[in-house]
């Protein structure tokens, strides 16, 4: 698994790139198939006193890409909740696959004639 976090207009601290990776790890728990992670945080100036912190996350996973974004005033929040919507597409996405792998109604056999 690939995993790439690079910041605009802020700098990608060891901190940050640990506390990304280790809520990471939810994701990977609910789903191992994983190909390649890229995270990109963001913190927008709109005003003086306001500070924006973007952070947006493209997921690739067999079959299927995911992105997701979060806006938030703190960094932190941004990504907690970043990956709390990154969680539910994912297990919406894994039971989708499980869905498609059950038996035909038709190819069962009929319960009036047992």
């Amino acid at each position: 698994m690939n995993l790439t976090i690079s910041g605009h207009h802020v700098e990608v601290t060891p901190a940050i790139r640990e506390y990304v990776q280790t809520k990471l790890e939810r994701i990977r728990r609910h789903f191992d198939q994983v190909i390649d992670i890229a995270v990109i945080l963001t913190v927008d100036k709109l005003r003086e006193k306001e500070k924006r912190h973007k952070a947006d996350i493209n997921l690739h996973v067999s079959g299927k890409d995911i992105h997701v974004e979060s806006l938030a005033h703190d960094l932190y929040a941004a990504i907690d909740a970043l990956i709390d919507k990154l969680d539910r597409q994912v297990i919406k996405h894994k039971d989708k696959i499980q869905d498609h792998n059950h038996e035909a109604i038709k190819h069962m056999p009929d319960p009036a004639s047992t």
